[in-house]
Protein backbone atom coordinates (compact mmCIF):
# COMPACT_ATOMS: atom_id res chain seq x y z
CA UNK A 1 0.00 0.00 0.00
CA UNK A 2 2.68 2.50 0.77
CA UNK A 3 4.08 1.48 -2.85
CA UNK A 4 1.00 2.94 -4.14
CA UNK A 5 1.25 6.04 -2.72
CA UNK A 6 4.52 6.52 -3.30
CA UNK A 7 3.77 6.00 -6.81
CA UNK A 8 0.51 8.36 -6.98
CA UNK A 9 2.18 10.96 -4.78
CA UNK A 10 5.68 10.89 -6.35
CA UNK A 11 6.16 12.56 -9.85
CA UNK A 12 9.55 12.34 -11.78
CA UNK A 13 12.28 11.40 -9.66
CA UNK A 14 14.96 13.82 -11.41
CA UNK A 15 12.90 16.29 -10.08
CA UNK A 16 11.75 15.15 -6.94
CA UNK A 17 15.28 15.01 -5.63
CA UNK A 18 15.43 18.81 -6.21
CA UNK A 19 12.93 19.69 -4.00
CA UNK A 20 14.20 20.49 -0.73
CA UNK A 21 13.47 18.46 2.06
CA UNK A 22 11.47 20.13 4.82
CA UNK A 23 8.44 19.55 6.95
CA UNK A 24 7.13 21.89 3.98
CA UNK A 25 8.14 19.94 0.96
CA UNK A 26 4.46 18.92 -0.08
CA UNK A 27 3.44 22.46 -0.11
CA UNK A 28 5.46 23.09 -3.09
CA UNK A 29 3.49 20.37 -5.13
CA UNK A 30 0.08 19.41 -5.91
CA UNK A 31 -0.45 15.75 -5.55
CA UNK A 32 -3.20 14.28 -7.42
CA UNK A 33 -4.36 10.70 -7.07
CA UNK A 34 -5.64 10.86 -10.67
CA UNK A 35 -2.63 9.63 -11.83
CA UNK A 36 -2.17 6.38 -9.57
CA UNK A 37 -0.20 3.74 -10.90
CA UNK A 38 -2.24 1.21 -9.23
CA UNK A 39 -4.48 -1.36 -11.06
CA UNK A 40 -7.59 -1.35 -11.03
CA UNK A 41 -8.87 -4.74 -8.98
CA UNK A 42 -11.00 -5.66 -6.00
CA UNK A 43 -11.86 -2.48 -3.81
CA UNK A 44 -9.57 -3.42 -0.52
CA UNK A 45 -10.93 -3.65 2.98
CA UNK A 46 -10.69 -0.93 5.42
CA UNK A 47 -7.15 -1.52 6.79
CA UNK A 48 -6.32 -1.20 10.56
CA UNK A 49 -5.05 1.35 12.51
CA UNK A 50 -1.47 -0.45 12.47
CA UNK A 51 -1.74 -0.60 7.99
CA UNK A 52 -2.50 3.26 8.43
CA UNK A 53 0.03 4.06 10.59
CA UNK A 54 2.62 1.73 8.85
CA UNK A 55 1.63 3.59 5.28
CA UNK A 56 1.94 7.30 6.93
CA UNK A 57 5.00 6.35 8.26
CA UNK A 58 6.78 5.33 4.84
CA UNK A 59 5.06 8.19 3.10
CA UNK A 60 6.76 10.49 5.67
CA UNK A 61 10.21 9.15 5.77
CA UNK A 62 9.73 8.66 1.67
CA UNK A 63 8.26 12.47 0.87
CA UNK A 64 9.91 14.52 4.03
CA UNK A 65 5.82 14.82 5.32
CA UNK A 66 4.29 15.71 8.15
CA UNK A 67 1.93 13.79 9.83
CA UNK A 68 -1.68 15.71 9.27
CA UNK A 69 0.00 15.99 5.48
CA UNK A 70 0.21 11.92 5.27
CA UNK A 71 -3.20 11.73 6.66
CA UNK A 72 -4.37 14.50 4.34
CA UNK A 73 -2.80 12.45 0.79
CA UNK A 74 -3.89 9.04 2.24
CA UNK A 75 -7.18 10.48 2.92
CA UNK A 76 -7.70 11.37 -0.61
CA UNK A 77 -6.76 8.09 -2.22
CA UNK A 78 -8.70 6.02 -0.57
CA UNK A 79 -11.90 8.62 -1.13
CA UNK A 80 -11.14 8.70 -4.88
CA UNK A 81 -11.30 4.92 -4.28
CA UNK A 82 -15.09 4.73 -2.77
CA UNK A 83 -13.07 3.27 0.20
CA UNK A 84 -15.36 5.96 2.70
CA UNK A 85 -15.23 4.22 5.64
CA UNK A 86 -11.80 3.76 5.17
CA UNK A 87 -11.14 7.71 4.33
CA UNK A 88 -13.03 8.86 7.31
CA UNK A 89 -10.84 6.27 9.67
CA UNK A 90 -7.89 8.37 8.34
CA UNK A 91 -8.96 11.62 7.88
CA UNK A 92 -10.61 11.43 11.38
CA UNK A 93 -7.13 11.59 12.76
CA UNK A 94 -5.98 15.06 11.48
CA UNK A 95 -6.48 17.49 15.02
CA UNK A 96 -8.09 20.57 12.46
CA UNK A 97 -9.28 22.04 16.42
CA UNK A 98 -5.25 22.04 17.30
CA UNK A 99 -4.62 23.35 13.35
CA UNK A 100 -7.19 26.11 13.07
CA UNK A 101 -4.98 29.06 14.45
CA UNK A 102 -1.80 28.61 11.98
CA UNK A 103 -4.71 27.83 9.34
CA UNK A 104 -5.91 30.85 9.78
CA UNK A 105 -3.11 32.64 10.46
CA UNK A 106 -1.54 31.29 7.09
CA UNK A 107 -4.66 32.55 4.98
CA UNK A 108 -4.22 35.83 6.39
CA UNK A 109 -0.67 36.03 5.95
CA UNK A 110 -1.51 35.48 2.76
CA UNK A 111 -2.94 38.64 1.87
CA UNK A 112 -0.11 40.91 3.13
CA UNK A 113 2.57 42.14 0.61
CA UNK A 114 4.86 39.71 0.24
CA UNK A 115 8.52 40.33 1.79
CA UNK A 116 12.21 39.75 1.28
CA UNK A 117 13.21 35.80 1.86
CA UNK A 118 15.94 36.74 3.64
CA UNK A 119 13.11 38.43 5.98
CA UNK A 120 10.37 35.58 5.66
CA UNK A 121 13.50 33.43 6.98
CA UNK A 122 13.22 35.17 10.03
CA UNK A 123 9.81 35.17 10.63
CA UNK A 124 9.31 31.63 10.19
CA UNK A 125 10.62 29.77 13.26
CA UNK A 126 9.84 26.24 14.85
CA UNK A 127 8.33 25.91 18.72
CA UNK A 128 8.99 22.54 20.23
CA UNK A 129 10.06 21.01 16.39
CA UNK A 130 6.68 22.46 14.88
CA UNK A 131 6.65 24.58 12.07
CA UNK A 132 4.41 27.61 13.29
CA UNK A 133 4.62 29.14 9.72
CA UNK A 134 2.17 26.86 7.19
CA UNK A 135 1.99 27.45 3.36
CA UNK A 136 -1.38 28.28 1.62
CA UNK A 137 -0.87 24.71 -0.51
CA UNK A 138 -0.51 22.95 3.33
CA UNK A 139 -3.36 24.98 3.82
CA UNK A 140 -5.51 24.06 0.77
CA UNK A 141 -4.55 20.01 1.22
CA UNK A 142 -5.67 20.15 5.05
CA UNK A 143 -9.34 22.17 3.72
CA UNK A 144 -9.20 19.56 1.40
CA UNK A 145 -9.12 16.61 3.66
CA UNK A 146 -11.80 18.19 5.55
CA UNK A 147 -14.32 18.41 2.36
CA UNK A 148 -13.50 14.80 1.70
CA UNK A 149 -14.14 13.89 5.32
CA UNK A 150 -17.92 15.97 5.20
CA UNK A 151 -18.55 13.92 2.24
CA UNK A 152 -17.10 10.93 3.81
CA UNK A 153 -19.64 11.13 6.28
CA UNK A 154 -22.58 12.10 3.88
CA UNK A 155 -22.04 8.90 2.05
CA UNK A 156 -22.35 7.12 5.44
CA UNK A 157 -25.33 8.32 6.30
CA UNK A 158 -24.09 11.39 9.02
CA UNK A 159 -25.60 14.57 7.35
CA UNK A 160 -25.56 16.69 10.28
CA UNK A 161 -21.75 15.88 11.16
CA UNK A 162 -20.96 16.27 7.67
CA UNK A 163 -22.53 19.87 7.83
CA UNK A 164 -20.67 20.44 11.01
CA UNK A 165 -17.13 19.61 9.29
CA UNK A 166 -17.76 21.72 6.32
CA UNK A 167 -18.48 24.51 8.76
CA UNK A 168 -15.60 24.56 9.60
CA UNK A 169 -14.08 25.15 6.23
CA UNK A 170 -15.66 28.21 5.98
CA UNK A 171 -14.97 29.23 9.83
CA UNK A 172 -11.52 29.72 9.14
CA UNK A 173 -11.15 31.54 5.78
CA UNK A 174 -14.25 33.74 7.07
CA UNK A 175 -12.00 34.19 10.23
CA UNK A 176 -8.93 35.17 8.38
CA UNK A 177 -11.18 37.43 5.17
CA UNK A 178 -13.08 38.81 7.25
CA UNK A 179 -14.23 41.03 5.18
CA UNK A 180 -14.25 38.94 1.76
CA UNK A 181 -11.36 37.63 -0.30
CA UNK A 182 -9.26 40.27 -0.74
CA UNK A 183 -8.09 41.98 -3.70
CA UNK A 184 -5.26 40.05 -5.92
CA UNK A 185 -5.54 37.08 -4.69
CA UNK A 186 -5.62 34.48 -7.68
CA UNK A 187 -8.75 33.17 -9.17
CA UNK A 188 -6.93 29.48 -10.00
CA UNK A 189 -5.77 29.50 -6.40
CA UNK A 190 -7.12 26.39 -4.77
CA UNK A 191 -8.11 27.53 -1.30
CA UNK A 192 -10.96 29.72 -2.80
CA UNK A 193 -11.84 26.58 -4.72
CA UNK A 194 -12.35 24.38 -2.12
CA UNK A 195 -13.87 27.42 -0.35
CA UNK A 196 -16.29 28.09 -3.02
CA UNK A 197 -17.45 24.07 -2.97
CA UNK A 198 -17.76 24.56 1.17
CA UNK A 199 -19.99 27.49 0.54
CA UNK A 200 -22.01 25.63 -2.02
CA UNK A 201 -22.12 22.35 0.12
CA UNK A 202 -23.36 23.52 3.47
CA UNK A 203 -26.56 24.56 2.64
CA UNK A 204 -27.10 21.73 0.65
CA UNK A 205 -26.26 19.41 3.95
CA UNK A 206 -28.40 21.23 6.14
CA UNK A 207 -31.36 21.03 3.64
CA UNK A 208 -30.99 17.43 3.78
CA UNK A 209 -30.57 17.04 7.39
CA UNK A 210 -33.81 19.12 7.25
CA UNK A 211 -32.21 21.78 9.29
CA UNK A 212 -34.00 24.86 7.42
CA UNK A 213 -33.55 27.42 9.56
CA UNK A 214 -29.59 26.49 9.44
CA UNK A 215 -29.33 26.12 5.93
CA UNK A 216 -30.65 29.37 5.75
CA UNK A 217 -28.10 31.51 8.05
CA UNK A 218 -25.76 29.41 5.47
CA UNK A 219 -27.30 30.76 2.36
CA UNK A 220 -27.10 34.72 3.72
CA UNK A 221 -23.54 33.60 4.90
CA UNK A 222 -22.78 32.83 1.77
CA UNK A 223 -24.26 35.93 -0.02
CA UNK A 224 -23.11 38.18 2.60
CA UNK A 225 -19.76 38.79 1.40
CA UNK A 226 -17.52 39.50 -1.97
CA UNK A 227 -16.37 35.58 -2.12
CA UNK A 228 -15.39 36.27 -5.78
CA UNK A 229 -18.18 33.71 -7.29
CA UNK A 230 -18.86 33.94 -10.11
CA UNK A 231 -22.04 35.03 -11.79
CA UNK A 232 -23.62 31.61 -11.97
CA UNK A 233 -22.58 30.28 -8.86
CA UNK A 234 -23.57 33.41 -6.83
CA UNK A 235 -26.94 33.00 -9.17
CA UNK A 236 -27.33 29.51 -7.96
CA UNK A 237 -27.04 30.35 -4.41
CA UNK A 238 -29.33 33.07 -4.73
CA UNK A 239 -32.09 30.95 -6.27
CA UNK A 240 -31.67 28.60 -3.80
CA UNK A 241 -32.05 30.85 -0.82
CA UNK A 242 -35.24 32.71 -2.44
CA UNK A 243 -37.07 28.94 -2.94
CA UNK A 244 -35.72 27.37 0.25
CA UNK A 245 -37.45 30.79 2.21
CA UNK A 246 -40.68 30.23 0.04
CA UNK A 247 -41.61 27.20 1.11
CA UNK A 248 -39.83 25.72 3.87
CA UNK A 249 -42.60 27.06 6.01
CA UNK A 250 -40.85 28.68 9.12
CA UNK A 251 -40.08 32.46 9.41
CA UNK A 252 -36.52 33.20 9.82
CA UNK A 253 -35.17 36.51 10.47
CA UNK A 254 -32.60 38.21 8.66
CA UNK A 255 -29.43 39.12 10.79
CA UNK A 256 -29.18 43.11 11.20
CA UNK A 257 -25.34 42.54 10.49
CA UNK A 258 -25.61 41.25 6.88
CA UNK A 259 -27.40 44.04 5.69
CA UNK A 260 -25.33 46.57 7.68
CA UNK A 261 -22.23 45.19 5.70
CA UNK A 262 -23.78 46.74 2.52
CA UNK A 263 -25.98 49.66 4.31
CA UNK A 264 -29.33 47.54 2.99
CA UNK A 265 -32.49 47.96 4.73
CA UNK A 266 -33.24 44.45 6.01
CA UNK A 267 -36.28 42.74 4.80
CA UNK A 268 -39.31 42.29 7.13
CA UNK A 269 -39.83 38.55 6.56
CA UNK A 270 -39.28 35.87 4.07
CA UNK A 271 -41.31 36.40 1.59
CA UNK A 272 -39.95 39.84 1.00
CA UNK A 273 -36.59 38.86 1.21
CA UNK A 274 -37.35 35.56 -1.81
CA UNK A 275 -38.71 38.68 -3.93
CA UNK A 276 -35.66 40.81 -3.46
CA UNK A 277 -33.69 38.02 -4.47
CA UNK A 278 -35.70 36.81 -7.31
CA UNK A 279 -35.50 40.99 -8.90
CA UNK A 280 -31.52 40.72 -8.62
CA UNK A 281 -32.01 36.77 -10.38
CA UNK A 282 -34.74 38.59 -13.12
CA UNK A 283 -32.23 41.76 -14.04
CA UNK A 284 -29.49 39.34 -14.63
CA UNK A 285 -31.39 36.69 -16.68
CA UNK A 286 -32.58 40.72 -18.87
CA UNK A 287 -28.74 41.66 -18.81
CA UNK A 288 -28.01 38.07 -19.87
CA UNK A 289 -25.30 37.57 -17.48
CA UNK A 290 -26.81 34.07 -16.47
CA UNK A 291 -28.16 31.32 -18.45
CA UNK A 292 -31.89 31.45 -18.80
CA UNK A 293 -33.54 29.43 -16.05
CA UNK A 294 -37.70 29.60 -16.52
CA UNK A 295 -38.39 28.54 -12.68
CA UNK A 296 -37.28 31.77 -11.64
CA UNK A 297 -40.03 33.86 -13.42
CA UNK A 298 -42.66 31.27 -11.88
CA UNK A 299 -41.22 31.52 -8.28
CA UNK A 300 -41.16 35.26 -8.79
CA UNK A 301 -44.83 34.86 -9.82
CA UNK A 302 -45.63 32.77 -6.47
CA UNK A 303 -44.07 35.48 -4.34
CA UNK A 304 -45.84 38.45 -5.97
CA UNK A 305 -49.10 36.57 -5.91
CA UNK A 306 -48.86 36.21 -2.24
CA UNK A 307 -47.97 39.95 -1.60
CA UNK A 308 -50.31 40.76 -4.06
CA UNK A 309 -48.18 42.92 -5.86
CA UNK A 310 -49.17 41.89 -9.95
CA UNK A 311 -48.63 45.12 -11.51
CA UNK A 312 -45.27 45.22 -10.17
CA UNK A 313 -44.78 41.36 -11.20
CA UNK A 314 -46.34 42.61 -15.02
CA UNK A 315 -43.01 45.84 -15.31
CA UNK A 316 -40.50 43.02 -14.79
CA UNK A 317 -42.30 40.64 -17.01
CA UNK A 318 -41.78 43.27 -19.93
CA UNK A 319 -38.18 43.83 -18.89
CA UNK A 320 -37.80 40.46 -20.58
CA UNK A 321 -35.88 40.11 -23.97
CA UNK A 322 -38.00 39.10 -26.41
CA UNK A 323 -37.76 35.05 -26.96
CA UNK A 324 -37.53 34.65 -23.89
CA UNK A 325 -41.15 33.56 -23.74
CA UNK A 326 -43.10 33.04 -26.96
CA UNK A 327 -45.20 36.31 -27.62
CA UNK A 328 -48.87 34.39 -26.93
CA UNK A 329 -47.17 33.17 -23.74
CA UNK A 330 -45.84 36.44 -22.67
CA UNK A 331 -49.52 38.47 -23.57
CA UNK A 332 -50.90 36.09 -21.36
CA UNK A 333 -49.09 35.86 -18.21
CA UNK A 334 -49.09 40.05 -18.55
CA UNK A 335 -53.16 39.71 -19.09
CA UNK A 336 -53.35 37.55 -15.94
CA UNK A 337 -50.96 39.90 -14.39
CA UNK A 338 -53.24 42.71 -15.00
CA UNK A 339 -56.48 40.83 -14.52
CA UNK A 340 -55.09 39.86 -10.76
CA UNK A 341 -54.28 43.93 -10.13
CA UNK A 342 -57.96 44.39 -11.07
CA UNK A 343 -56.87 46.17 -14.30
CA UNK A 344 -59.47 44.27 -16.54
CA UNK A 345 -59.23 46.61 -19.18
CA UNK A 346 -55.34 46.78 -19.96
CA UNK A 347 -55.78 43.48 -19.44
CA UNK A 348 -58.33 43.03 -22.27
CA UNK A 349 -56.31 45.18 -24.27
CA UNK A 350 -53.46 42.87 -24.23
CA UNK A 351 -55.53 39.78 -25.05
CA UNK A 352 -57.39 41.62 -28.06
CA UNK A 353 -53.74 42.84 -29.53
CA UNK A 354 -52.61 39.13 -29.05
CA UNK A 355 -55.93 37.58 -30.70
CA UNK A 356 -55.57 39.93 -33.69
CA UNK A 357 -52.09 38.82 -34.50
CA UNK A 358 -52.79 35.04 -34.16
CA UNK A 359 -55.58 34.86 -35.77
CA UNK A 360 -53.94 35.99 -38.70
CA UNK A 361 -51.23 33.45 -38.25
CA UNK A 362 -53.90 30.79 -37.79
CA UNK A 363 -52.75 29.59 -34.21
CA UNK A 364 -55.16 30.58 -31.75
CA UNK A 365 -53.68 30.31 -27.84
CA UNK A 366 -56.69 28.72 -25.97
CA UNK A 367 -55.95 30.19 -22.54
CA UNK A 368 -56.10 33.15 -23.70
CA UNK A 369 -58.83 33.31 -25.20
CA UNK A 370 -60.59 31.35 -22.38
CA UNK A 371 -59.51 34.01 -19.82
CA UNK A 372 -60.96 36.98 -22.76
CA UNK A 373 -64.12 35.13 -22.51
CA UNK A 374 -64.17 35.03 -18.74
CA UNK A 375 -62.84 39.11 -18.73
CA UNK A 376 -65.55 40.38 -20.78
CA UNK A 377 -68.24 38.27 -18.44
CA UNK A 378 -67.29 41.53 -15.69
CA UNK A 379 -68.29 44.13 -18.19
CA UNK A 380 -71.91 43.71 -20.19
CA UNK A 381 -70.57 46.32 -22.57
CA UNK A 382 -68.30 43.30 -23.99
CA UNK A 383 -70.95 40.45 -24.03
CA UNK A 384 -69.96 40.31 -27.82
CA UNK A 385 -67.04 40.04 -27.63
CA UNK A 386 -66.66 37.63 -24.97
CA UNK A 387 -68.89 34.94 -27.01
CA UNK A 388 -66.88 35.74 -30.36
CA UNK A 389 -63.88 33.96 -27.78
CA UNK A 390 -65.37 31.49 -26.27
CA UNK A 391 -66.88 30.47 -29.64
CA UNK A 392 -63.18 30.36 -31.22
CA UNK A 393 -61.83 28.32 -28.16
CA UNK A 394 -64.77 25.83 -28.67
CA UNK A 395 -63.20 25.15 -31.98
CA UNK A 396 -60.37 24.04 -30.71
CA UNK A 397 -61.37 21.51 -28.52
CA UNK A 398 -62.35 17.81 -28.67
CA UNK A 399 -65.44 16.19 -27.98
CA UNK A 400 -64.24 14.34 -24.88
CA UNK A 401 -62.54 17.61 -23.03
CA UNK A 402 -65.47 18.19 -20.65
CA UNK A 403 -63.71 20.11 -18.62
CA UNK A 404 -62.93 22.94 -20.81
CA UNK A 405 -66.52 22.47 -22.54
CA UNK A 406 -68.29 22.78 -19.20
CA UNK A 407 -65.62 26.52 -18.63
CA UNK A 408 -66.96 27.93 -22.64
CA UNK A 409 -70.88 26.95 -22.15
CA UNK A 410 -70.57 28.95 -18.56
CA UNK A 411 -68.78 31.72 -20.11
CA UNK A 412 -71.35 32.05 -23.53
CA UNK A 413 -73.98 31.38 -20.85
CA UNK A 414 -72.80 34.40 -18.96
CA UNK A 415 -72.17 36.79 -21.97
CA UNK A 416 -75.99 35.73 -23.49
CA UNK A 417 -77.71 37.35 -20.90
CA UNK A 418 -76.63 40.70 -21.15
CA UNK A 419 -76.29 40.78 -25.18
CA UNK A 420 -79.77 39.58 -25.05
CA UNK A 421 -80.84 42.33 -23.13
CA UNK A 422 -79.53 44.60 -25.54
CA UNK A 423 -81.33 43.20 -28.52
CA UNK A 424 -83.91 45.47 -30.47
CA UNK A 425 -85.97 42.49 -31.21
CA UNK A 426 -88.09 40.52 -29.31
CA UNK A 427 -87.95 37.37 -30.88
CA UNK A 428 -84.18 37.27 -30.86
CA UNK A 429 -84.07 38.50 -27.48
CA UNK A 430 -85.63 35.95 -26.18
CA UNK A 431 -84.22 32.87 -28.10
CA UNK A 432 -80.59 34.34 -26.44
CA UNK A 433 -82.35 34.51 -23.18
CA UNK A 434 -83.36 30.90 -23.96
CA UNK A 435 -79.62 29.70 -24.72
CA UNK A 436 -77.91 31.48 -21.74
CA UNK A 437 -80.04 29.11 -19.69
CA UNK A 438 -79.76 26.27 -21.31
CA UNK A 439 -75.83 26.71 -21.74
CA UNK A 440 -75.78 27.66 -18.11
CA UNK A 441 -77.69 24.81 -17.01
CA UNK A 442 -75.35 22.28 -19.45
CA UNK A 443 -72.46 23.41 -17.65
CA UNK A 444 -73.45 22.85 -14.32
CA UNK A 445 -74.52 19.38 -15.48
CA UNK A 446 -71.38 19.17 -16.82
CA UNK A 447 -68.97 20.15 -13.77
CA UNK A 448 -70.88 19.53 -10.97
CA UNK A 449 -69.88 20.70 -7.83
CA UNK A 450 -69.01 24.22 -9.44
CA UNK A 451 -70.22 27.21 -6.85
CA UNK A 452 -69.23 29.82 -9.50
CA UNK A 453 -71.70 28.47 -12.40
CA UNK A 454 -74.81 27.83 -10.28
CA UNK A 455 -74.10 31.48 -8.84
CA UNK A 456 -74.43 32.90 -12.58
CA UNK A 457 -77.13 30.43 -13.21
CA UNK A 458 -79.20 31.76 -10.52
CA UNK A 459 -77.87 35.83 -11.47
CA UNK A 460 -79.50 35.12 -15.23
CA UNK A 461 -82.93 33.45 -13.87
CA UNK A 462 -83.14 36.79 -11.26
CA UNK A 463 -82.65 38.57 -14.61
CA UNK A 464 -85.67 37.15 -15.91
CA UNK A 465 -87.28 37.23 -13.31
CA UNK A 466 -87.44 33.70 -12.80
CA UNK A 467 -87.67 34.32 -9.13
CA UNK A 468 -88.07 30.66 -7.77
CA UNK A 469 -85.35 29.00 -9.87
CA UNK A 470 -82.83 31.66 -8.76
CA UNK A 471 -83.50 31.23 -5.27
CA UNK A 472 -83.12 27.09 -5.78
CA UNK A 473 -79.92 27.47 -7.79
CA UNK A 474 -78.59 30.13 -4.84
CA UNK A 475 -79.86 27.55 -2.21
CA UNK A 476 -77.79 25.19 -3.90
CA UNK A 477 -74.82 27.26 -4.05
CA UNK A 478 -74.72 28.27 -0.62
CA UNK A 479 -74.95 24.83 0.45
CA UNK A 480 -72.39 24.08 -1.86
CA UNK A 481 -69.72 26.54 -0.25
CA UNK A 482 -70.83 26.26 3.68
CA UNK A 483 -72.33 30.19 3.50
CA UNK A 484 -68.79 31.34 2.49
CA UNK A 485 -69.99 33.18 -0.44
CA UNK A 486 -71.04 36.86 0.46
CA UNK A 487 -72.17 37.76 -3.50
CA UNK A 488 -74.75 34.60 -3.03
CA UNK A 489 -76.13 35.98 0.33
CA UNK A 490 -76.65 39.32 -1.29
CA UNK A 491 -78.18 37.80 -4.42
CA UNK A 492 -80.61 35.74 -2.43
CA UNK A 493 -81.56 38.56 -0.12
CA UNK A 494 -82.46 40.84 -3.37
CA UNK A 495 -84.80 37.75 -5.02
CA UNK A 496 -86.83 37.26 -2.05
CA UNK A 497 -87.07 40.88 -1.77
CA UNK A 498 -88.00 41.50 -5.31
CA UNK A 499 -90.83 38.47 -4.42
CA UNK A 500 -91.64 40.92 -1.75
CA UNK A 501 -91.25 38.48 0.80
CA UNK A 502 -89.27 41.50 2.67
CA UNK A 503 -89.41 39.62 6.33
CA UNK A 504 -87.41 36.59 5.41
CA UNK A 505 -84.90 38.66 3.57
CA UNK A 506 -84.03 40.37 6.87
CA UNK A 507 -83.67 37.05 8.37
CA UNK A 508 -81.44 35.74 5.80
CA UNK A 509 -79.22 39.13 6.03
CA UNK A 510 -78.86 38.48 9.86
CA UNK A 511 -77.41 34.86 9.09
CA UNK A 512 -75.63 36.21 6.42
CA UNK A 513 -73.78 38.67 9.07
CA UNK A 514 -73.04 35.58 11.38
CA UNK A 515 -71.56 34.21 8.32
CA UNK A 516 -69.35 37.02 6.75
CA UNK A 517 -66.17 38.51 8.07
CA UNK A 518 -66.69 41.96 8.87
CA UNK A 519 -64.99 43.32 5.99
CA UNK A 520 -68.22 41.77 3.54
CA UNK A 521 -70.58 42.46 6.36
CA UNK A 522 -70.97 46.41 4.42
CA UNK A 523 -73.39 45.24 1.70
CA UNK A 524 -75.09 42.84 4.00
CA UNK A 525 -76.30 45.71 5.98
CA UNK A 526 -77.16 48.51 3.88
CA UNK A 527 -79.43 45.71 2.04
CA UNK A 528 -80.67 45.31 5.59
CA UNK A 529 -80.73 48.90 6.62
CA UNK A 530 -83.43 48.84 3.00
CA UNK A 531 -84.96 46.31 3.79
CA UNK A 532 -86.15 47.10 7.43
CA UNK A 533 -87.11 51.16 5.94
CA UNK A 534 -89.20 49.52 3.66
CA UNK A 535 -90.90 47.76 5.94
CA UNK A 536 -91.46 50.63 7.82
CA UNK A 537 -89.07 50.35 11.05
CA UNK A 538 -86.92 53.12 10.30
CA UNK A 539 -85.52 53.31 13.96
CA UNK A 540 -84.07 49.51 13.59
CA UNK A 541 -82.46 51.11 10.12
CA UNK A 542 -80.79 54.02 11.51
CA UNK A 543 -79.58 51.61 13.93
CA UNK A 544 -78.28 49.64 11.25
CA UNK A 545 -76.67 52.49 9.32
CA UNK A 546 -74.70 53.10 12.55
CA UNK A 547 -73.11 49.95 12.78
CA UNK A 548 -72.35 50.67 8.73
CA UNK A 549 -71.07 53.95 8.98
CA UNK A 550 -68.35 52.66 12.49
CA UNK A 551 -67.11 49.83 10.27
CA UNK A 552 -66.11 52.09 7.04
CA UNK A 553 -64.99 54.63 9.80
CA UNK A 554 -62.78 51.87 11.19
CA UNK A 555 -61.83 50.53 7.82
CA UNK A 556 -60.73 53.90 6.53
CA UNK A 557 -56.99 53.86 7.66
CA UNK A 558 -56.63 50.04 6.52
CA UNK A 559 -58.36 51.33 2.49
CA UNK A 560 -55.89 54.38 2.57
CA UNK A 561 -52.17 51.85 2.32
CA UNK A 562 -54.42 49.89 -0.18
CA UNK A 563 -53.76 51.14 -4.06
CA UNK A 564 -56.64 49.47 -5.81
CA UNK A 565 -59.41 50.43 -3.37
CA UNK A 566 -58.75 54.38 -2.63
CA UNK A 567 -62.29 55.15 -4.31
CA UNK A 568 -63.92 52.44 -3.00
CA UNK A 569 -64.20 53.92 0.79
CA UNK A 570 -65.11 57.29 -0.77
CA UNK A 571 -68.26 56.34 -2.89
CA UNK A 572 -69.40 53.79 -0.55
CA UNK A 573 -69.77 56.32 2.68
CA UNK A 574 -71.04 58.50 0.67
CA UNK A 575 -74.25 56.38 -0.89
CA UNK A 576 -74.31 55.75 2.86
CA UNK A 577 -75.07 58.77 4.13
CA UNK A 578 -77.32 59.72 1.05
CA UNK A 579 -79.73 56.10 2.27
CA UNK A 580 -79.35 57.90 6.06
CA UNK A 581 -81.15 60.97 5.05
CA UNK A 582 -83.57 59.43 3.22
CA UNK A 583 -84.71 57.52 5.76
CA UNK A 584 -84.65 60.81 8.43
CA UNK A 585 -86.55 62.34 5.92
CA UNK A 586 -89.23 59.47 5.65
Amino acid sequence: MAAIMLCTCSGDQSKFEEMPRSPESLATRDFSASGSCSRPGKREATPDDSQVNEVESDLRETLSLNYEEARALLGRLEYQRGNFDAALQVLQGIDIRSLKPRMTSAVTESAKPKVSPRSSRRKTSQVNGMLVHMSMHSVSLLLEAILLKARSLERLGRVTDAAEECRTIIDIVESAWPDGVPEGTSEDCKLIDMFHSALEYLPNLWMKSGCFEEAITAYRRALSRPWNLDSQRSANLQKDLAVTLLYCGIEVKSPQEFSQQRNLATPENNIEEAILLLFVLIRKLTLQEIKWDPDLVNHLMYALSLSGHYEVLARHLEMLLPGTYSRSERWYVLALCYSAAGMDDSALNIIRNGFRVLQRKGKPHIPSLLLGAKLCCKNPKHASEGIKFANKARESFRSHDMHFISAVNHFLGVCYGPFARSSTSHTEKMRLQDDALRLLQDAAATAKYNPEILYSLAWENAMQRKLNAAIESAAECLEMVTGSSVSTWKLLILVLSAQQNLEEAESVADIALDEAEQEDQMDILRLKALIQSSRGQFKSAVESFRILLAIIQAKKEIWKLTPYDKVRPLTFLTKTQMMIACVYFL
